[in-house]
């Protein structure tokens, strides 16, 4: 059986100030009027029988989720204590997936994507559960690189495997590189972008976390027992207490010998950033809001209820996020995140965040 996993729980600082702790990022209506959760939740279903399409997020996200994507049933909603990285979110829903069904198959899927292609997209997702199924392994989907990028992980293409879209065995995954590294690596056709689209069988994805992460799997057995008795929350909030959160890109896809990659042929980006959000919106006036500039050059401005003149001005990014107001620099992009971090140590920003 598939079961789509969307993972929801983030904050999505790096859109700091349109996406805040109350409402972030996946909750924004950006595009077409829908929020990017419900653009995704809409994308699986004709993939996904809607009963089989599970979220997982925090407590503070449950109310929100059953608002937003109320197609989604409430008990498909799976709730973290606390967030502990993706490798820990994956593994507590493939736990709860597996306690239901022993030959649960994954399609995980991060909540803040933009994609273009649907038919193209179903392709691409029925191959990834092909070749998972026939090798036992975790199958993600890889982008063609088109301009040096160094907020992306990169896969290094491998032998290919068959299979009606170009697939193959991971050579290596590389995490996200300096901007002279990612220069070389566009013009490497052996590369691909890494899109954080993952699939995989819940029992393969576990026994992947016990080899290179015995702690967290240990944790995540003790869970599995205590799953649909009155001592799960309990269990699942003493062992998220234990265990060392990370990533499934360190955690485990950087160490298997079992990954594999689909070379996707649709339009995809991750909208983790302002410089990604530019390349969709600034030109529409009706999606970025009301700005007026003049003798300026390389700016992106979002304002939604307030009119920003930019005159003489370059390479800015100013964002109105009602009772805050960003201007950046577009090369402080990819650290918008640190800032963020280190505004909310202080405890009278803490309004604002």
């Amino acid at each position: 059986m598939l079961y789509a996993l969307i993972l929801a729980g983030g904050k999505g600082i790096r859109l700091y100030p349109l996406s805040r702790e109350k409402t972030p990022k996946q909750f924004l209506n950006i595009f077409n009027n829908k929020s990017f959760l419900k653009n995704t939740v809409e994308r699986v279903i004709p993939i996904i029988d809607k009963e089989n399409i599970y979220i997982v997020t925090n407590e503070n996200y449950r109310e929100k989720i059953s608002k937003e994507v109320p197609e989604v049933l409430v008990n498909n909603v799976f709730i973290e204590p606390e967030n502990k990285e993706t490798a820990t979110c994956i593994g507590l829903s493939a736990v709860k997936l597996l306690k239901k069904d022993n030959d649960a198959v994954l399609i995980i899927l991060p909540s803040d994507h933009y994609i273009e292609g649907q038919k193209e997209f179903k392709d691409t997702i029925m191959q990834c559960v092909d070749i998972a199924e026939k090798k036992r392994g975790i199958v993600t989907i890889g982008i063609k690189p088109v301009r040096p990028e160094t907020g992306y992980g990169y896969i290094k293409m491998g032998d290919r495997i068959p299979g009606a879209i170009p697939s193959y065995k991971v050579n290596r995954f590389l995490e996200k590189p300096n901007i002279e590294v990612a220069k070389d690596l566009i013009l490497n056709e052996d590369y691909l972008w890494n899109s954080g689209i993952f699939v995989t069988r819940a029992d393969v994805y576990l026994r992947e976390m016990e080899k290179y992460l015995p702690q967290m799997y240990k944790n995540m057995m003790s869970i599995y027992t205590d799953i649909d008795t009155e001592k799960e929350w309990d269990t699942v909030v003493t062992n998220y207490k234990l265990i060392e959160g990370i990533s499934i890109d360190f955690g485990i896809l950087q160490k298997t010998r079992k990954a594999y990659v689909v070379k996707c042929d649709f339009l995809w980006d991750d909208i983790g950033s302002f410089t990604a959000l530019s390349r969709y919106i600034n030109e529409n006036r009706n999606d970025s809001g009301d700005y007026y500039l003049e003798d300026s050059e390389d700016c992106f401005i979002y304002s939604k209820d307030k009119l920003i003149i930019g005159f003489g001005i370059k390479d800015l990014i100013i964002i109105n996020g009602g009772d805050v107001i960003l201007i950046m620099d577009k090369n402080k992009d990819q650290e918008l995140k640190h800032l963020v971090n280190k505004i909310s140590t202080d405890e009278s920003m803490k309004d604002y965040l």
